[in-house]
C-alpha cells in the first residue's frame, strides 16, 4: 500500500522542508521548536513515515544535536542566575535555556527535513524542479545523470582494490595505497562523466528551443493537504511561541 506522503510531488515536499527550516531558525526558544518537533513528528507519522526508518536516517543527527546544546549551554551568552562557573565555561539560565532551545531546533528541522526529503526519487525530483520550478534542465539533468552516477562510486572502489590486489599494487603502506587508489578512482570518474556528456549531448540534452518531458510533473490534492497541514503546523508553533512570550527574534538576540 503506498503511504499518503509518495502521493505527494517532491517539489512539495522540498518546499515545505525548506519552509520548516526558514521558520525554526527565526527565533532560539524552546516553544516553538518543541511544538513544531512534536507536531512535525505526529504530521509525518501519519503521512506513512515509519519510525524505524525515520529513527535510522536521523541517527547521525541524534549524534550531533546534543554536541551542539551542550557547546551553547557551556559558552553560551551568559543571562540570569549563575549555575557553574569554571575557566571559559559559563553555565547560566540563559545559557541552559538557549542549549535547549538549540537541541530542540537541531532535532526538528532534521526530523522534518529528512522525514519529507528521505526516500524521494530522484527522477521525479528533477522533473518537477525543471517543469514546475522552471530551473534550467540542462543543470537538472546534469545533475540528475550524475546522482544516478554515485551508486557506481562504490562499485568501482571495489573494482579497483581487486584489480589492484591482482597485480601487486597494493602491497604497500595504507595511506599510500589509499591516495593511488583515490586518484585512479578520480580519472575513472572523470573520464565517465565525459563519455556520459558526450552521449547526452548527442541525444539531444543540451539542443536549444522547448523541450518536452516524459513524464509530466504536476501539483494535485496531495500536495495542497501537505502544504496545509505544514502551515497549521508552523503556524500553531509560532503563536504558541508568541502567547507565552517565548518568541524571540534571532536578529534581537544578535544585536
Amino acid at each position: 500500500m503506498t503511504a499518503p506522503l509518495d502521493r505527494t510531488n517532491p517539489v512539495a515536499r522540498l518546499l515545505v522542508a525548506i519552509a520548516f527550516a526558514v521558520v525554526l531558525v527565526l527565533s532560539v526558544d524552546v516553544v516553538s521548536a518543541g511544538v513544531a518537533l512534536v507536531l512535525g513528528g505526529l504530521l509525518l507519522l501519519a503521512a506513512g513515515v515509519r519510525p524505524r526508518g525515520l529513527a535510522l536516517r536521523m541517527l547521525p543527527v541524534l549524534l550531533v544535536a546534543p554536541f551542539a546544546g551542550l557547546t551553547i549551554a557551556l559558552y553560551g551568552a551568559a543571562s540570569g542566575g549563575v549555575l557553574l562557573s569554571w575557566g571559559f565555561v559559563h553555565v547560566t539560565e540563559g545559557s541552559l535555556r538557549l542549549g535547549l532551545a538549540t537541541l530542540l531546533r537541531v532535532l526538528a528541522i532534521g526530523v522534518c527535513g529528512i522525514g519529507l526529503l528521505g526516500g524521494i526519487d530522484a527522477t521525479r525530483l528533477a522533473d518537477g524542479l525543471a517543469q514546475l520550478l522552471h530551473l534550467p534542465a540542462r543543470f537538472v539533468l546534469g545533475a540528475l545523470a550524475a546522482f544516478r552516477l554515485m551508486g557506481l562510486l562504490g562499485q568501482d572502489w571495489r573494482a579497483l582494490s581487486l584489480a589492484r590486489r591482482a597485480r601487486g599494487v597494493a602491497d604497500s603502506g595504507q595511506a599510500r595505497r589509499f591516495a593511488g587508489q583515490a586518484f585512479a578512482l578520480l580519472v575513472l570518474s572523470v573520464r565517465r562523466g565525459g563519455v556520459l556528456a558526450t552521449a547526452m549531448e548527442a541525444r539531444g540534452f543540451g539542443g536549444p528551443g522547448v523541450r518536452t518531458w516524459a513524464r509530466p510533473s504536476r501539483l494535485g490534492r496531495a500536495d495542497a493537504v501537505l502544504v496545509l497541514a505544514a502551515v497549521l503546523v508552523l503556524g500553531a508553533a509560532v503563536a504558541a511561541s508568541v502567547l507565552t512570550g517565548s518568541w524571540h527574534p534571532v536578529a534581537v538576540l544578535g544585536g
